[in-house]
């Protein structure tokens, strides 16, 4: 091998040599025959002329050049001179003065007339080549279309270690491991275990996945590679693969360190499965590369691949097995304990005023994700700003979480004595059948300011405790309260309107889940008729889940009998609740009309007015 290279020197090495002397010789000839050429003055030339020194003359528009019969006292026997017009030439000579003509050089326009529409042109299509790649996502042009467009954070400059990461403490310590072996790789091997290779973070959006593996970069002071899986598929055939070779040279070249991959599932999508499977195209090239790389390195070498996803369902088997994708972590919603951390890191930013209660807030935001916690935060500060607030208060986060779940008010959307009265019976009867039934979320606020895009009027429950299972009594009652609106309406007006088109759609999603999904319908029995839906939480074997029925027509018949059954019902059964409770229901819609909002004091106000006995459950 080395004697190939020593060869291959040497030859170019000798192709140099005799390029160079060959150049030499042409310089030589160029200026031997150049100064064998003499320049006379044009009035010399007459002088020669008359004195029959000159041999022969060739003759062109502005030169003469010739060749004289006897040399020149420098020894030159050829010259060339530079005609003169004959009618001045007579008149210098006349009074004897020497004269030779003079050609102006065009030598810079004859170049610039081709060298600058040759400039033009390149640069013309340089300048729409960049921007073609540009716009094509190729980063740096044509010459960089394979390179990674990874953002690297050396050491501690992601600026996030785990202080700055609340609620998910499990999946804080499952990763804890990761950060010692980045540390120390070498203890890792002495039992002759290894690290896994791939740990995939699993969660819903805004949990804080990207901002975990940030973290987990900045406690260990590695090199953090960033990209995006979108980034790595392009138009062009064969760039994803490029990319992702260059990205792994580029990490083990400063290993330890840490690979970040967001949104896996844009480049690890299932191949073969879908309605538009087939093919071999730019997305499976770049998702061969990329598990050919994740084979080809070693642990212990101290490379380690994060991914996140919220899709893990529809990701290739392949990236999931063992050796890859080792380890799977999951970063969930926060319950009421991780809300209460995460609400204090982002409360450290703003100035809060002292009636601010963090598990208060806390208890409103159930199902809140980490991003959407940061954002009520940013949302209460607005609001306290925009009305000249010396400090975030109370109100500024209640009313940032009614922004945030009902949308923005609406103060200027004008409805008819009529229509506000038939929203205000429709609010009540949700509030009044919560308030009968037990085991149901508190009531929180009732308004009938309208909110969002269509909606009228909103109530507002607060749970207690964050719950994970619910019973089938506890299901009704809470299809109970969502029509108790529709069943205050058709008590009072005798007539019912559009404005519980939600409201059925929710009651129907409920009662038909509890006779498909949860068996809890004595007439078709503990089966399970239709599957989970394909998300991440579900666990379904299908990458694509197709909604297809899998059972006869007589026992579609039958679910469809059963759910009207039960939404029929807990239709009654909130009927019954507010016609026992009417005189409380006109009260309490009037007090609504009123005040256009009602808070917690005051439906409990209003309950205390009511006897006893009239708030026991029908």
């Amino acid at each position: 091998m080395k004697n190939n290279i020593r060869k291959n020197n040497i030859r170019f090495h000798v192709g140099y040599a005799i390029a160079a002397i060959f150049a030499i010789f042409v310089i030589q000839y160029f200026i031997s025959a150049a100064s064998q050429i003499a320049v006379i003055p044009y009035s010399e030339f007459q002088q020669l002329l008359r004195q029959s020194k000159v041999a022969s003359v060739g003759i062109s528009d502005r030169t003469m050049q010739g060749t004289l019969k006897e040399p020149l006292p420098s020894g030159q026997k050829q010259f060339v001179t530079t005609r003169v017009d004959p009618e001045i030439a007579g008149e210098l000579e006349k009074y004897g003065v020497r004269f030779t003509g003079q050609i102006q050089s065009t030598f810079l326009r004859d170049l610039l007339s081709w060298v600058m529409p040759t400039l033009l042109f390149f640069g013309l299509w340089w300048y729409i080549g960049k921007r073609a790649a540009e716009s094509g996502g190729l980063g740096g042009g044509l010459m960089a279309i394979g390179k990674s467009k990874a953002k690297i954070y050396v050491e501690s400059n992601t600026g996030v270690t785990f202080a700055d990461v609340a609620g998910v403490d499990e999946a804080k310590d499952e990763l804890r491991e990761i950060i010692d072996f980045l540390k120390n790789p070498a203890d890792y091997g002495r039992l002759g275990g290894r690290m896994p290779k791939g740990v995939l973070l699993v969660g819903p959006p805004g949990t804080g996945k990207t901002l975990l593996a940030k973290a987990i970069a900045g406690e260990a002071r590695v090199p953090f590679f960033s990209i995006s899986g979108s980034e790595f598929v392009e138009m062009f055939v064969g760039v994803g693969a490029a990319r992702v070779r260059d990205l792994f040279q580029q990490a083990h070249q400063k290993a330890p360190a840490i690979i970040f991959i967001d949104e896996l599932d844009a480049l690890g999508r299932a191949r073969g499965i879908g309605p538009f499977a087939g093919g071999h195209d730019e997305k499976e090239q770049t998702l061969n590369q990329l598990l050919v790389e994740l084979d080809g390195f070693d642990s212990r070498s101290g490379l380690v691949i994060l991914a996140a996803t919220n899709r893990p369902e529809i990701l290739d088997p392949a990236l999931l097995r063992a050796g890859r994708f080792d380890r799977q972590v999951l970063v969930d919603r926060p319950d009421k304990k991780g809300r209460i951390e995460i609400l204090k890191v982002h409360m450290k930013k703003i100035q809060l005023a002292r009636d601010v209660d963090v598990e208060a807030v806390a208890g409103l935001t159930p199902g809140f994700t980490g991003a959407d916690l940061a954002n009520l935060v940013n949302e209460a500060a607005l609001l306290a700003t925009r009305r000249g607030g010396e400090a975030v208060a109370m109100r500024d986060f209640n009313n940032a979480v009614e922004r945030m779940v009902a949308g923005l008010e609406k103060r200027n959307r004008l409805l008819n004595p009529k229509e506000r009265e038939i929203v205000a019976y429709h609010e009540m009867g949700h509030a009044l059948t919560a308030l009968s039934l037990p085991g149901v979320d508190p009531v929180h606020k009732v308004s009938i300011i309208p909110r969002g895009v269509g909606a009228l009027g909103y109530t507002i429950q607060r749970p207690i405790e964050d719950r994970f299972l619910m019973t089938k009594e506890e299901l009704e009652n809470k299809m109970a309260v969502l029509l108790g609106g529709r069943a205050a309406e058709l008590i009072v007006f005798d007539h019912l309107s559009t404005g519980a088109a939600d409201d059925l759609r929710r009651v129907t999603d409920i009662a038909r889940s509890m006779v498909t999904r949860y068996g809890m319908s004595e007439k078709l029995g503990s089966i399970a008729y239709d599957r989970e839906p394909g998300n991440f939480l579900a666990g379904t074997d299908r990458a694509y889940p197709v909604h297809e029925r899998e059972y006869a027509e007589e026992t579609a018949a039958a679910v469809d009998h059963e759910v009207r059954a039960i939404v029929d019902r807990v239709f009654q059964r909130a009927q019954g609740i507010l016609k026992a409770r009417r005189a409380i229901l006109d009260r309490a819609a009037h007090k609504l009309l009123e005040k256009e909002t009602l808070e917690q004091a005051d439906i409990e106000a209003l309950v205390r007015e009511t006897p006893k006995e009239a708030l026991r459950a029908v």
